[in-house]
């Protein structure tokens, strides 16, 4: 296993980070922990992200094996949305962090100045 530093320039978890750590992207892991979703469902949940936004993301998490998309043999034909193992274990701390910013909004808005 390579061990990864953080603190160096070109160092390839500094793209994970970028990745997990990138709004949307929390946004939409929170939201496929709570189970698989349709293309949709994920727009309905999701206040304020706009198509291309949620498609660019969608493709972004399954694209570095976070997420899986799945065809549904529906009529209409639909797109389910998953978390694979990898975006599972990612869960616990993306929900903790989400957590924290609704816990400390108020505190971090006190904070600013007028």
């Amino acid at each position: 296993m390579v061990a990864y530093d953080v603190f160096l320039a070109d160092c390839p978890a500094r793209t994970t980070l970028a990745l997990i750590s990138d709004t949307w992207s929390v946004v939409v892991i929170t939201a496929l922990g709570r189970g698989p979703a349709r293309y949709g469902e994920l727009r309905a949940k999701i206040g304020g992200i706009s198509n291309k936004m949620l498609t660019q993301t969608l493709r972004r998490l399954a694209d570095n094996g976070l997420v899986e998309r799945r065809e549904l043999r529906t009529a209409p034909p639909g797109t389910e949305y998953r978390l694979t193992a990898l975006g599972r274990s990612l869960l616990d701390p993306v929900c903790a962090l989400s957590r924290w910013a609704e816990e400390n909004t108020d505190a971090l808005l006190a904070a600013r100045p007028a």
